[in-house]
């Protein structure tokens, strides 16, 4: 049996799981969408965006405005930074909505919640491609907390 099929979307994949009747089905749709599944460590994710993009450490580094020496080392993996840190380095690499939500999962800490101001600003960002600076002065201006001081 071949138990792959072509990547689907979260909303295919939910769509799907919606519909499963038992133990068996579960285990199909398992076998069936293994292509779509993601296991990623954050520093593995972080690699795979930066290729996607076309980008290098140091630009996503000078860019997020974080100090170089704790955003390599998240990079690496040896730090595990809180989602303030993970939010700049999203905007520092123009990330969607979606891959953001998702690094945000890959660092184990709470995702985007549009109803929360402070994360509609960050969606909004995210959304207009802004830039760190232009974020914390929005985020300033509406007294709201800065990603970034």
């Amino acid at each position: 049996m071949n138990c792959t099929e072509k990547v689907k979307d979260t909303a295919q994949l939910e769509n799907e799981i919606e519909n499963i009747g038992n133990d068996q089905d579960i285990e199909a749709y398992l076998c069936m969408n293994q292509e779509s599944m993601r296991s990623f460590s954050l520093p593995e994710y972080l690699e795979q965006l930066l290729e996607q993009k076309g980008l290098t450490k140091a630009e996503v580094i000078e860019r997020s405005k974080l100090d170089k020496v704790y955003a390599y080392h998240i990079f690496s993996g040896r730090k595990r930074p809180g989602r303030e840190k993970i939010l700049a380095l999203a905007i520092a690499m123009e990330l969607s909505v979606e891959e953001t939500q998702f690094l945000l999962y890959c660092a184990g800490v709470r995702q985007l919640y549009v109803r929360n101001p402070w994360d509609s600003v960050i969606f909004y960002a995210l959304k207009k491609k802004m830039k760190i600076i232009d974020v914390n002065c929005l985020l300033m201006q509406l007294g709201e907390n800065v990603v970034l001081v």
